[in-house]
């Protein structure tokens, strides 16, 4: 949201609202005519200021008639004058243009920011500047999903879980866009590699709580990604080879706009496969791969189009005594997107996307075998309107539509014969449904200046959903007021339903079955309450401290046991929680040394009354403490170093009392069962791992080229994915399942 300063402020009269001027329009990088995201601009010598949005847009309103200047900056940008004369009335429209500025400068500091940050309320928000993405590279990628695992009350459940646990929410509970389309399938299995491209990546913003009411459909947090547009000016390209990935990307002008399309793909499995294997301790076998794509017209003056695509897969193998099992995922994603200028001070967007998410896992394990398939299609159409209308008043307000389509199955049998490698499931239970609905969502927001010191944000978001005939209200209101000149405070409060669920089988926690709520199942239900301080205890560091307690309703808790089913409720048991906290970030964005410092305090519980007897018990994305170090230094223009450092509570886990066996008529051969004691009452050991990179920046066929050399898990501490019982001996044996040893990768990234 962009948030326009009261013009009489640096005035010493009150001129006629009806001669005051405005200029409005873009800022694009001056080299590739991509929009910039969160661009400063202020009017010099005045408090009046904004922000460009996601699109590049920008408005600033008020303006007294005659000649002013106007200062931008960004990160990594030069911070650019430019003048302009404006009449009585005058709308004007231009497009500012920034050069990429040295990384190792300081950033400068806008006499400005403190009057243009205050009125924008963004608590609980954390945005990382692609400047930082690049450097922090694991496995010679760069990427997004491990950037935001370290940050504080983000969690994963291992290394190679696909889903962040974000202040006590599980992976079904945050809202994932990219370009304003939701995806299912963010991240891949091995944790230090996310599903997004960084090439292709220009903006990654999280909401990790109390968002406003323009995002809803989730209980707990959002992410918004957005895509390169592509170099409207030249063509470029990079390529990039390591041991454990490569990865390329092309970019260039095309008719009125431009385009870009990126691919990656890994070989890790061919990599394991060298390494000696160690038989009590084997590596899982996994690949994937990635594909972005994205196509941008200028329609006229004011309006602008583009198709997105995005499509991956992954594929995991273990086979270890006792277990074994497959799993294959995939997300597949088109979007068409459209924005419109109607004027200085309206703005409007329509997104029209289809998704579709697939989810395949067989395997054995403890004597049983099973197969579960998971495929979820929606298609969506959104449209979006922001109007300023008012120096202190901004109004948006949106609608959003969705077709569902969910598919189910899952198949448990005792035979401890069947196979994963065969994908045979013998006669047992089974869960087999279609579930297909219509869910529709509206909503409006404002935000309000009283004052340079105080602002007012509230809204209400109404959802429907067909299939079940419920329908919510859900309220939110935010306030922020500045103490000090450096200090400032800033609460929320909302009301948050979700309609989707997540069943995640307990020991395997990489595998996301999503399901819908039907009339077997209330809506799930969370209401957030969040303080929060920001500060700048030193010149370009910032430091947040966040305090939060969130209320859970009728959340979902998968029913192991259950043998047949058709609806919702068959597959889950309906229950209660409550989750708290503290976290502290410190982080510096600028200059030659850039990185942060955070820790979290977190609490999670929950209680069903059929599950653990009806006592409170803690799920197994309960770490509560939480400790994340980030580094990176640019010692010149070749020399770049990075580190990374976690350290965790250990993740619950079920554990067992006793083990009994069975024998169908006519057998001969026992089956051997475990039988488990509370629900996560246990704890794996604490984990924590180190990292490090060097990029060294030269040339290669007078091409500029970099060279990177990674150490993941540096003192090589191979934490414990998962504990299982192997009960194919006469004594059941408590087994470690653990994860990658030392890797050191080595990269080489050449641009054209």
């Amino acid at each position: 949201m962009l948030f326009i300063c009261n013009a009489h402020a640096s005035t010493n009269n009150n001129p006629d609202p009806a001669d005051m001027a405005s200029i409005y329009g873009n800022v694009v990088d001056a080299d590739s005519k991509e929009p910039l995201i969160r661009v400063m601009i202020t009017v010099k010598d005045t408090k009046l200021g904004t922000y460009s949005n996601k699109n590049g847009f920008f408005t600033l309103r008020s303006i007294k008639p005659g000649t002013i200047t106007l200062k931008i900056s960004g990160i990594g940008y030069v911070t650019t004058f430019k003048e302009y004369t404006v009449s009585a009335g005058e709308q004007k429209k231009v497009t500012i243009a920034l050069k990429k500025g040295d990384v190792l400068a300081d950033q400068v500091n806008v006499e400005a920011d403190r009057e243009v940050e205050k009125r924008e309320i963004s608590i609980s928000r954390v945005n990382i500047p692609m400047e930082q993405l690049t450097q922090l590279r694991i496995g010679g990628e760069a990427d997004v999903f491990r950037a935001l695992q370290f940050l504080p009350g983000v969690l994963t459940s291992s290394q190679i879980s696909s889903g962040l646990y974000v202040r006590g929410g599980s992976p079904d509970q945050n809202l994932v866009l990219l370009d304003g389309s939701t995806v299912y399938n963010p991240s891949h299995l091995f944790g230090f590699i996310s599903a997004f491209n960084p090439d292709a990546i220009k903006d990654v913003e999280l909401i990790k709580g109390g968002y406003p009411a323009e995002y809803g459909s989730r209980l707990s947090a959002v992410l918004n990604l957005t895509q390169k547009e592509g170099n409207r000016d030249s063509y470029e390209g990079i390529a990039s080879l390591g041991l454990i990935s490569s990865r390329g990307s092309f970019q260039g002008p095309l008719g009125n706009g431009a385009f870009f399309i990126g691919g990656r793909r890994t070989y890790l499995d061919l990599l394991l496969s060298a390494l000696p294997e160690d038989p009590n301790e084997p590596l899982p076998n996994f690949n994937f791969y990635d594909l972005n794509a994205k196509i941008t017209q200028d329609i006229g003056e004011n309006d602008k189009i583009s198709l997105s695509g995005f499509m991956s897969a992954d594929k995991l193998i273990l086979d270890a005594p006792g277990i074994d099992f497959e799993v294959g995922i995939g997300n597949r994603n088109g979007a068409f997107r459209w924005t419109h200028v109607f004027g200085d001070n309206l703005f409007s967007t329509v997104n029209i996307n289809a998704s579709r998410y697939n989810n395949g896992f067989i395997g054995t394990n403890g004597g049983f075998s099973f197969k579960i398939e998971n495929t979820i299609q929606d298609y969506t159409a959104r449209a979006d309107i922001e109007w300023f209308a008012s120096d202190a008043l901004t109004i948006k307000a949106g609608y959003e539509g969705t077709n569902y389509t969910f598919g189910y199955m899952q198949n448990f049998t005792g035979n401890a014969d069947t196979t994963a490698q065969s994908g045979t499931i013998n006669e047992g239970g089974l869960t087999n449904f279609t579930v297909e609905d219509y869910t529709h969502a509206a909503y409006l927001q404002s935000n309000y200046q009283f004052s340079d010191l105080l602002s007012l944000q509230t809204g209400f978001r109404f959802n429907y959903w067909d299939s079940s005939k419920v329908s919510t209200i859900d309220p939110r209101i935010a306030i922020r007021y500045q103490f000090l000149e450096d200090i400032v405070f800033k609460a929320s409060w909302g009301i948050f339903h979700q309609y989707l669920r997540l069943a995640t089988q307990p020991d395997f926690t990489f595998f996301d079955t999503w399901l819908p709520t039907d009339n077997t199942v209330p809506a799930s239900k969370a209401t957030h309450y969040i303080f929060s301080m920001e500060t700048k205890p030193f010149e370009g560091y910032d430091f947040n401290i966040d305090v939060y307690y969130k209320d859970l309703q009728n959340i979902s808790e998968l029913k192991v046991n259950n043998t047949q089913g058709r609806t919702v409720s068959d597959v889950f048991f309906t229950g209660n929680g409550r989750a708290y906290g503290a976290e502290f970030f410190l982080q510096k964005k600028m200059g030659a040394f850039t990185g942060w410092a955070g820790y979290g305090l977190g609490y999670v519980f929950g209680q069903f009354d059929s599950v653990n007897q009806g006592r409170e018990f803690r799920p197994k994305y309960d770490r509560r403490h939480d400790i994340k170090l980030v580094g990176m230094y640019k010692l010149n223009k070749d020399w770049e170093f990075g580190a990374t450092f976690t350290f965790q509570s250990g993740q619950s886990y079920t554990g067992a009392t006793s083990r009994f066996a069975t024998r169908k008529p006519g057998e001969t051969i026992d089956s051997p069962h475990i039988v488990p004691g509370d629900r996560y009452s246990l704890r794996l050991p604490n984990t924590h791992q180190l990292n490090v990179n060097v990029n060294y920046n030269t040339t290669l066929w007078g091409l500029p080229a970099r060279i990177m050399i990674d150490i993941f898990n540096v003192y090589s501490r191979r934490d414990i994915w998962f504990r299982y019982y192997d009960t194919t001996r006469d004594i059941t044996e408590v087994t470690d399942v653990r994860l990658l040893p030392i890797l050191p990768t080595v990269a080489l990234e050449v641009k054209f």
